[in-house]
């Protein structure tokens, strides 16, 4: 025996082999011929396992890889709703394959496998293996079995799901069975329920279908082929076919044939073909004389896999794996009592994949006449995730979303939390954005408010204007004289510092609203006090410590005491400030559906309403000790009553803190400030203002002296 170095000059009597019919043989077959680089052309073998080209170089195949059945499968499970299902193969590499591949597409996707058997070959209707598998299935409470399988395994299959009476079903078949008449003609098998099937796609009309219709039609042309088939056959020019096909035979094969004999005669066609324009290209005959040189098989694998032409309107051509690039066609079984047939009711194409149902095809034998689901838990209502009671993720129970979260539909399994400017209601599948909280320039509250504080301002402006008119008269002398110019400044500043409360809050307006109020507060304060201080001096504490308002007046008392307290207030202010500034922040936690824009509130809003409360209670003290005095000098009741406003004012807002955000805080704090300094106007300012514009006999020395008088009489 020779022995040669390599396999590049072998020369074997056959240069490409088109089979076997079946994959068990094709992967043997494949393994052997690969070695030889023999072009091997199955038509029947659809394993995804021959599709490695590092096992097997020289396979290629007619018939659509498992590969693109499972697909087709998979959008057809998808494309009704069926997430329960029960996958069956039989137990050779055609089943335990094609449903490993089915399993790997079901994984990541919402269909669940409730259960996976295994169908044993050569075996009967007796078989007790058999009967367990029916029994399980009917146990699962399913409602769609997906069956990869051979023909010779399933036939006893459904012998026994007959048998067992399991009817109402949905059945997916494979390739291989799914227009077998050996399995329909199973007695009984139209109570099974609804099944569909894949069909390898296929032009309109195959050349064994027309060579049917042909012995169809052909009446009485035997003796007419015999004479024929003794001059040498036909001409060429005759329609008829040559007469060494004329036989007795031919007529019962024609009877013989059925849908699935008719589609594999055209891929066995196709693989005819596909060698033969192999051939024609490698020996160069599109010049019009083929070459006589020697064929080797690798020469010809290479061309067959570059081969591209139509055969009866479908395209021919192989990937680079070997696998033809055709669809399959979905079909139905349909019983007219107990006749049988099956119909195209949709197709799957691939590149790209695409699956196309004709829905008044389709005829569920079902009691309603209606698509079964196949679910093992129902759908959740919208917002609700999906807490998984088992290892399948298709049996769950449904929780609303909690608020702030919402059920993404790309992870039905979490509720996801919303972005930190949107929010959302228990049991919602979208976010809303956040309604921005402040009071606005623009908004009517706003408008009042900015009324009353610019009446405010007029109010102060006109008593100042009033004032220094009368500035030389008693009644403004009594009020502090110049230093009643300084305390309406200060009430005007402490009006200005509302401003800063209105729109959005910026870094500027929130370090300016407490200092400004508080220092121009605490000024007003403080000039009220040393007022107070002096009128009580000089008609009570004068007879007894004599020196001591000369000394208050001597050392610059009042100017001391305006000036130290501010310089207090300042230097608190500043403190504090420094150590827990006020800046504008978002705040979330006031309500879920709102963004509060705010100042951050620092400690110097709280140590300075406490430091203005208690120069607010030293002059109330001052004031109210003062109830005796004469009533050109006594406004105490007036002062009283301003000053427990003010101190009611600030317990509001001490006490509302927390209980009113956003707008309402904002509106509480300014009214609370407006009726402050109106109450303190109104009690200090304008009854003096009342007595100089309608009272002006009571404005004179005379009128002043008379109630000195009565005061130092009692």
């Amino acid at each position: 025996v020779q022995v040669l170095s390599s396999f590049q000059h072998y020369e074997p009597q056959a240069v490409a082999v088109i089979g076997p019919d079946s994959t068990r043989l094709a992967l043997t077959t494949a393994a052997v011929l690969s070695l030889f680089l023999v072009p091997e052309i199955s038509y029947e073998a659809s394993t995804e396992l021959l599709s490695q080209k590092r096992l097997y170089p020289s396979f290629l195949r007619t018939i659509p890889s498992d590969k693109q059945q499972v697909k087709a499968i998979f959008s057809l499970l998808q494309h009704f709703g069926w997430t329960w299902v029960v996958l069956l193969g039989s137990d050779n590499n055609y089943g335990r394959a094609g449903l490993d591949a089915l399993q790997e597409l079901l994984n990541p996707s919402n269909v669940c496998v409730a259960y996976r058997g295994t169908i044993p070959t050569n075996v009967d209707a007796n078989n007790p293996e058999l009967h367990n598998l029916v029994r399980i299935l009917t146990d699962v409470n399913v409602n769609v079995t997906v069956v990869f399988a051979s023909r010779a395994s399933v036939l006893p299959f459904f012998e026994v799901v007959v048998q067992r009476n399991v009817t109402g079903m949905v059945w997916v078949a494979s390739e291989d069975w799914s227009l077998s008449q050996t399995i329909w003609k199973v007695p009984g098998i139209q109570t099974i329920g609804s099944v569909f099937g894949m069909a390898v796609e296929k032009p309109e009309f195959t050349i064994l279908e027309r060579f049917e219709a042909w012995k169809m039609s052909e009446e009485g042309s035997m003796p007419e082929c015999a004479s024929s088939a003794e001059a040498g056959g036909e001409s060429v020019g005759n329609a008829r076919l040559d007469c060494t096909q004329c036989c007795t035979g031919c007529r019962a094969l024609a009877t013989a044939t059925d849908a699935y004999d008719t589609q594999g005669s055209f891929n066995v066609y196709s693989a005819v073909y596909a060698v033969a324009h192999g051939l024609h290209d490698l020996l160069g005959c599109a010049s019009g004389a083929c070459s006589k040189g020697t064929v080797y098989p690798w020469q010809l694998l290479q061309k067959i896999r570059e081969v591209n032409f139509t055969l009866y309107e479908s395209q021919i051509s192989f990937d680079a794996n070997g696998d033809i690039q055709k669809g399959y066609d979905i079909v139905m079984w349909k019983w007219n009592g107990p006749n049988w047939t099956s119909e195209m009711i949709g197709t799957f194409r691939v590149n790209p994949d695409r699956l196309n149902i004709d829905p008044d095809k389709v005829l569920w034998h079902t009691e309603d006449g209606q698509a079964p689901s196949s679910l093992c838990s129902e759908a959740c209502e919208p917002g609700e995730m999906r807490l998984q009671q088992s290892r399948h993720k298709c049996c769950f129970s449904c929780v609303p979303c909690s608020p702030g979260t919402f059920l993404n539909t790309s992870d039905p399994f979490d509720c996801q939390a919303c972005g930190l400017d949107e929010w959302s209601p228990a049991g919602s599948e979208v976010c809303f954005n956040r309604t921005i909280e402040f009071l606005s320039w623009s908004e009517p509250l706003a408008w009042w408010l900015l009324a009353l504080a610019a009446l405010l301002m007029l109010l102060i402006v006109a008593l100042a204007v009033l004032f220094a008119l009368n500035a030389s008269t008693p009644v403004v002398k009594s009020a502090g004289g110049r230093m009643c110019f300084v305390m309406l400044g200060s009430l005007a500043c402490t009006c200005s510092s509302l401003f800063c409360f209105f729109g959005e809050p910026s870094r500027a307006g929130c370090m300016l609203r407490v200092p400004l109020f508080a220092i121009s507060f605490t000024v007003f304060l403080s000039c009220v006090a040393t007022r107070s201080f002096q009128i009580l001096c000089i008609f009570k504490l004068n007879a007894r410590w004599p020196a001591l308002y000369e000394a208050w007046m001597r050392r610059q008392g009042p100017v001391l005491f305006v000036v130290a307290s501010t310089a207090l207030q300042i230097v608190l202010c500043m403190v504090t400030e420094a150590a827990t500034p006020s800046v504008p922040r978002r705040e979330y936690g006031a309500r879920d559906d709102w963004v509060v824009l705010e100042c951050a509130q620092s400690a110097s809003a709280d140590a300075t309403t406490v430091y203005t409360v208690l120069l607010s209670t030293g002059c109330f003290a001052l004031s109210y000790a003062g109830t005796d005095l004469p009533a050109a000098y006594n406004e105490a009741k007036s002062v009283t009553v301003s000053l427990l406003l003010h101190l009611a004012c600030s317990a509001i807002v001490l006490c509302s803190q927390g209980a009113l955000r956003g707008r309402a805080e904002t509106a509480m704090r300014v009214s609370t400030t407006l009726g402050t300094l109106a109450a303190l106007l109104c009690g200090y300012f304008v009854p003096r203002a009342f007595v100089i514009l309608l009272r002006p006999h009571k404005n004179t020395a005379e009128h002043f002296q008379m109630a000195i008088q009565k005061y130092t009489r009692r």
